[in-house]
């Protein structure tokens, strides 16, 4: 943090007493092109990275002309794009964009290339629903703890009428917030909806942390230092809360279908991991069940698979025979071999799943794209 506040005051210093600078950043261009620009006279090297290069690719050089560094990408395709700025090696925000998103500590400046699957990550003239913050007290994890509810367009106009749900849990470093503003899960369910492709559910947005309360500014100091949070990933305890807690305080204040085909759950990371943990340890509770970017986990500082225990409830859950299991991945996936390895436990068990398996790697790019695929199948 202390480097981002340096490096935009860098800047700020760089364009005091001159006139505001007549550019734009990003502009988006004809023909799927993007223009990024930063006004830096005093600067010897500005260079940019964003969501469109390989996860591992190092930042680029930008191009100055008189004071005005820019760097330019054409035939970009449509989609959620994010991406910062490198002043003399210092990583800022874009002054000019004031579209920017958290993740974990740290900000991104984003921008949406517009076309059929950028279109899904805009608020369009539709129908909308609402977006509930809500906190419930947990005796398991023995602190409040917060969540957001997605309630769909009709949900407040026919109070008879009741719906299915969908947990929607995030990944390591991220919160309840995660799914909410880089999914982005509110236009993506309202535009499918309008449009007729995806049913109305419910869809509740989780913290995924044991110890955390809530997503920063959201609440009080609001993790144990004590405690790890790679390793709580794994702990169990939230899976236990999401279960004995979580579904039933959505059941009682909101009007759901409260029954195994009308539940789904998905994750991605870390919360693909507990996806698999709830719904292995609970067959009877979900119908729909998607996976995203994580298998078979054994890593000492997180999970080490009980191969006994593991083979025992995915035959336990071939006998309830869900109606969806799916698992997806990008091809540069950092865990692609963990899920070749779960695919691999599952077609020898005879689990039957559907596979998608996408360009790019742990990304949110991929994330949001399986997000707008699943819905359209939950429920159907």
């Amino acid at each position: 943090m202390y480097a981002f506040v340096l490096g935009l005051c860098l800047v700020q210093f760089a364009v005091s007493g001159q006139p505001k600078p007549k550019i734009q950043s990003p502009e988006i261009l004809p023909k799927h092109g993007v223009r990024f620009q930063l006004k830096a006279p005093l600067a010897h090297s500005v260079k940019i990275k964003g969501s469109w290069m390989k996860e591992n690719a190092p930042a680029v050089e930008m191009i100055k002309q008189d004071s005005i560094w820019s760097y330019q990408l054409s035939d970009l395709p449509s989609d959620f794009y994010r991406y910062n700025f490198y002043v003399d090696g210092i990583e800022i925000l874009d002054p000019l964009n004031t579209y920017v998103e958290r993740a974990g500590s740290r900000h991104e400046s984003i921008f949406i290339a517009p076309g059929k699957q950028g279109d899904l990550y805009v608020p369009q003239d539709v129908p909308h629903g609402t977006l509930s913050a809500m906190w419930y007290s947990s005796g398991i994890l023995g602190h409040a703890r917060r969540l957001n509810i997605y309630t769909p367009p009709s949900y407040f106009e026919n109070p008879n009428r009741k719906y299915p749900v969908l947990y929607l849990l995030h990944g390591a470093g991220g919160d309840e917030n995660a799914w909410i503003s880089r999914g982005p899960v509110v236009p993506i369910l309202d535009n499918l909806i309008a449009a007729g492709r995806a049913k109305e559910m419910i869809v509740v947005v989780t913290n995924g942390y044991p110890k955390k309360w809530s997503a920063p500014n959201a609440g009080p100091a609001n993790s144990d230092p004590s405690i790890s949070e790679t390793a709580s990933m794994a702990n169990g305890k939230f899976e236990s809360s999401l279960v004995q807690e979580v579904i039933p305080f959505v059941e009682k204040r909101f009007r759901v279908l409260a029954d195994r085909k009308h539940r789904a759950i998905a994750g991605f990371s870390m919360g693909g991991l507990q996806t698999q943990h709830i719904s292995n340890a609970h067959p009877e509770l979900f119908d729909y069940i998607a996976v995203m970017s994580m298998g078979l986990m054994n890593d000492p500082r997180i999970e080490v698979t009980d191969e006994a225990r593991h083979r025992q409830q995915i035959s336990a859950l071939i006998k309830t025979a869900p109606k969806f299991y799916w698992i997806g991945t990008g091809k540069e996936d950092f865990l692609f071999d963990s899920i070749v390895k779960l695919r691999q436990r599952y077609d020898e068990l005879g689990l039957k799943y559907e596979y998608r398996e996408t360009e790019g790697g742990h990304t949110w790019s991929n994330w949001s794209l399986y997000l707008s695929e699943l819905a359209p199948r939950f429920f159907q």
